[in-house]
């Protein structure tokens, strides 16, 4: 055999190797060694994330399986980061059924690891202009509301609508990320904006009039934790370890709220104080567990599919099983063990 089929022989056979260590992506490690760097949304100033991220609390726990933290920022909104997913910029993020369903209709390669039962409800809905003369959600006939589209907002607009018997052509629906939604609603240049958790109590604290609540709504558009799909098949692992993390925390979060909020600055742009900040240590104490995913879990998503599906929002009729990762089938007994299955 010539020396040069011999390197390429040898060469082939490193490649599938080389693919399953850069899962995520690789960098170099200490002493040469190859580490994968799992890119997670920058958690911001509150949060249990926020709380494992300057205590080092994930990077300790993933440690010994090789990886690497790389805090990534990003715009609010989950929709608004799937570009970042597919070009790989992007691993792991918080969510609700409702943009996953949309992305997975896009064939963005993302799955739901976990789910959190519904808590702080009061902080995401539709909201009015102070001067359009917006009270309730029939008065939105006619008018032009923003939304995320294929995501949380769409999903809370079309639902309020349907509870109010409006059919959904009667309202123009406005599709802008969550960035872009704030500042046409301060000029003016929408009538209403379905929106969610900090932009939404912005706008409200600014004198926006509330006139629908995910709660009011009851909607079934829980909140998540996602990873992107490939991570997902070559390292479960990580997953498990990650989720292991965010269940202690979270746990925490809900004995001691408080020490959850403002948790990088005091005082600035993106510290709370007064109301807000009592509002959102309220929520912190009503926060759940993430859990992997149960039956009750797809009877809800499958709520959010049809309200997709039958708004023409999604032409396929996506399924839990598309949808959910089956982490319990791909981990070892010993690895389950320590992610939590029940609530």
């Amino acid at each position: 055999m010539s020396r040069r089929r011999a390197l390429m022989r040898i060469a082939i056979a490193i490649v599938p190797i080389a693919a399953l260590v850069a899962g995520c992506s690789s960098g170099s490690g200490g002493g040469g060694n190859s580490s994968i760097v799992l890119k997670v949304v920058d958690p911001g100033n509150e949060g249990p994330i926020a709380v494992g991220k300057r205590d080092g609390t994930f990077d300790a726990a993933l440690a010994p399986l090789g990886v690497k933290i790389q805090w990534v920022p990003t715009t609010p909104g989950f929709s608004s980061m799937l570009k970042l997913f597919n070009t790989k910029e992007l691993d792991v993020s918080g969510a609700a059924f409702s943009p996953v369903v949309g992305a997975l209709s896009k064939d963005v390669g993302v799955r739901i690891v976990a789910v959190q039962d519904p808590a702080g409800q009061d902080q995401s809905g539709i909201i009015a202009s102070p001067g359009s003369g917006i009270h309730s959600v029939a008065d939105l006939v006619g008018k032009r509301v923003a939304v995320n589209p294929a995501a949380k907002g769409e999903y809370i607009l079309l639902e309020a609508l349907a509870q109010a018997g409006i059919p959904a052509d009667k309202v123009t629906r406005v599709p802008l990320q969550q960035k872009d939604a704030a500042s046409a609603f301060a000029s003016g240049k929408i009538d209403a904006w379905a929106s969610f958790l900090i932009p939404y109590q912005e706008a409200k604290a600014n004198g926006g009039v509330e006139i629908a609540t995910e709660k009011s709504i009851g909607s079934k558009d829980n909140s998540v934790v996602v990873f992107r799909t490939e991570v997902l098949d070559q390292h479960p692992e990580i997953a498990a370890k990650y989720l292991e993390v965010l269940q202690g925390l979270t746990a925490k979060q809900r004995a001691n709220p408080a020490d959850f909020e403002n948790v990088f600055e005091k005082t600035g742009p993106t510290a709370l104080s007064g109301a807000r900040l009592a509002d959102a240590v309220r929520v912190g104490s009503e926060a759940t567990v993430p859990r992997l995913p149960s039956a009750a879990d797809a009877t809800d998503l499958g709520d959010v599919v049809n309200t997709f599906f039958g708004n023409g929002v999604i032409t396929r009729q996506i399924t839990a099983g598309d949808i959910f990762y089956d982490l319990k089938a791909k981990l070892t007994p010993e690895q389950l063990a320590a992610v939590k299955v029940g609530s």
